[in-house]
């Protein structure tokens, strides 16, 4: 079928000089394990009495007395992190989290075998949730508190600490943790709509009961529930969880009184006005901004188009700071291409922005639009590449070549800061392990855990790409529940390709620009070429995007364009690169060279698809080593 071969070189002996980053990331990565390892890791954080078919087998029951003292069973849910406390604020966005990754991704879930432990995920939480709402206004809201907890290092199974349980009511209101228990509900009452519509019509009663009590009892929670504010203090204030709130209410009931509510009131609790390049459990506007875009673009606007524009403008805004296409509101990124946002769990942005990043890309997909930048639109491809970039840079594809996964890859942390995980199981030892002899015998031991964390998503590293495998470092080795919620759907998403997310559309008609940075002072490079002397109708063309001075080194992110510029179609396509030191995205490593992903198998005439690397010192050489043209 191929009408000739042009320029094929024979490419022996090609040196290549990589980094082992670079050679992580030319590898791939199985999404599919990384998705299974992820949804385990909720068997570990389980509180309460574990079910008969709990896989984390180091794990036993815990906290089986929670609420007891105060006439109410609160045993169950999830303990946040590496500690034995239930904060409610960040499980019920847990929750959500998970929740919306099945509603996207169920699909592919349910392909990669995994979608029964998903949903068993969302109900472990949504049980909880249920006991914690006793009554249409009161909510409690934590169990445990985060000093006495801390002065101790105990397996849940052992713990002596505090097991206050802390509510909410008309006296002492709580909107931000209402409104997010009320969002987790409606997320999750979609998830159980088909498969046990009873629970989901009894998980949406409870929504509509703790949202209206969120909007009318009106109060920052962690002046309720002091004890938390020290941990989870909530800096965005209320006004995101009430919109949060109505939107997943939209979503899962199509009544109109919530659209309204969220566009009525977008000006007046932020929606509309605040611009944020950071999503997570304390700020919830880029995922409102999100919901309220996708329901402009499934056309159910209705009266509301104007507003639900405005939305979207600030969901385009959010893709474009993280795509580097947002001027000044740019986000930062480490030398390797990690985002970065603070030295505490950074991660917990990164594994968020990328769920983020990947739904949008499908719903502006599914409606044939761009997210509009300031410095230009950006495809609903490049959305998708730079969250694979984010979820490559977490698996491995960084410069230590490390993957902050637990169980995951060749290298991983091995002292997690972790009670359950640090000390020696139950089952294995039953012997009390007491609240000091926790620390003295097994937080300051050398080596790895005794019990293996997997699918457990750290902290990360530093701005620097710097990471520091110790069980003090609580800052890069503690994992949290809401790292893995979003990072579930993105992991599906790429498991079964970009060719199509649940739309059942493409996104590969467009060009692949992996992490394309515009700056003012973008230089043109030339790109030296070894078969200059062959004629091509490929056009290579490099760009310095972006450059940083870290510790007395200078990196540079070089974008490299690739144009057909024929009348056909080219196949095959491999590129040669030599003086490469750094990692680079957006091509796979093949026998002879690089090659595009496979879910970019032809370049079409005229068009274009770009990679990105980033390293120290002047651009690789490359060059077209093969093509057919069809």
């Amino acid at each position: 079928m191929a009408t000739g071969v042009v320029g094929r070189m024979a490419v022996l002996g090609l040196a290549l000089v990589l980094a082992a980053a670079a050679q992580v990331a030319a590898a791939g990565h199985d999404y599919g394990t990384a998705l299974s390892k992820s949804i385990l890791y909720y068997e570990a954080q389980r509180s309460g009495r574990l079910p008969g078919g709990q896989r984390i087998a180091w794990r036993d029951n815990s906290g089986l007395l929670d609420g007891k003292a105060n006439g109410v069973d609160l045993v169950g849910g999830y303990y946040d992190a590496g500690d034995n406390v239930k904060f409610g604020l960040p499980m019920a966005f847990t929750v959500t989290m998970m929740s919306w990754s099945i509603l996207e991704y169920g699909d592919q879930m349910a392909a990669a075998g995994e979608l029964g432990h998903a949903v068993e995920a969302v109900k472990w939480g949504t049980d909880y949730f249920v006991k914690a709402h006793p009554e249409p206004d009161v909510l409690y809201g934590e169990v445990g508190d985060g000093d006495s907890d801390h002065d101790c290092w105990q397996r849940p199974e052992d713990m002596t600490t505090s097991r206050q349980a802390y509510r909410l009511d008309p006296q002492n209101p709580g909107s931000e943790l209402a409104g997010e228990t009320a969002a987790a509900m409606a997320a999750a009452s979609l998830v159980f709509r088909s498969s046990n519509p009873g629970y989901a019509n009894q998980l949406l009663q409870h929504s509509k009961q703790l949202f209206d009590f969120a909007d009318k009892y009106r109060g920052r929670y962690d002046s309720s529930i002091t004890v938390a504010r020290k941990y989870y203090a909530s800096s965005s204030g209320y006004g995101d969880e009430l919109l949060w709130a109505a939107a997943w209410l939209y979503q899962a009931t199509d009544d109109q009184r919530y659209l309204d509510y969220l566009a009525n009131n977008a000006d007046a609790l932020g929606g509309t006005g605040w611009s944020i390049n950071q999503f997570g459990w304390d700020v919830k506007y880029p995922g409102v901004q999100v919901l309220a875009a996708k329901a402009l673009l499934q056309g159910k606007a209705g009266a509301h188009a104007d507003v639900l524009r405005r939305y979207k403008q600030k969901a385009d805004l959010f893709a474009c700071s993280c795509l580097g296409k947002g001027d000044s509101n740019n986000v930062r990124r480490t030398p390797g291409g990690m985002i970065y946002h603070q030295s505490w769990n950074n991660v917990q942005f990164v594994t968020s922005a990328s769920f983020l990043l990947a739904a949008y890309s499908d719903h502006l997909a599914a409606a044939h639009q761009a997210a509009q930048c300031p410095s230009g639109s950006a495809q609903p491809s490049e959305l998708l590449a730079f969250a694979k970039s984010q979820v490559d840079y977490i698996l491995g594809s960084n410069p230590r070549a490390t993957s902050y996964m637990v169980g995951y890859g060749a290298t991983y942390p091995q002292q997690v800061h972790h009670r359950g995980a640090s000390i020696v199981s139950i089952k294995v030892n039953p012997s009390f392990v007491s609240c000091q002899a926790g620390y003295n015998s097994w937080y300051h031991r050398q080596g790895s855990n005794p019990n293996l964390l997997v699918g457990a998503v750290v902290g990360g590293p530093d701005e620097y790409d710097n990471f520091a495998d110790e069980r003090d470092n609580y800052e890069q080795t503690e994992a949290t529940t809401y790292n893995n919620a979003p990072l579930m759907g993105v992991l599906a998403r790429l498991a079964a390709g970009h060719g199509g997310g649940r739309f059942g559309h493409s996104v590969t008609d467009e060009a692949a620009a992996a992490t394309s940075i515009k700056s003012d002072n973008q230089t043109s490079l030339p790109s030296p070429s070894p078969a200059a002397e062959h004629a091509s109708p490929i056009e290579i063309e490099q760009n310095a995007t972006a450059s940083w001075t870290e510790r007395g080194k200078t990196y540079h992110r070089y974008s490299v364009m690739v144009t057909n510029r024929s009348v056909k179609t080219v196949h095959e396509l491999h590129i040669g690169i030599s003086k490469l030191y750094g990692q680079v995205w957006g091509v796979d490593k093949a026998r002879y060279g690089y090659v595009f992903p496979s879910w970019l198998p032809s370049l079409a005439a005229g068009k274009s698809a770009a990679f990105v690397y980033i390293q120290a010192g002047p651009p690789a050489d490359v060059w077209v080593t093969g093509y057919k043209l069809l």
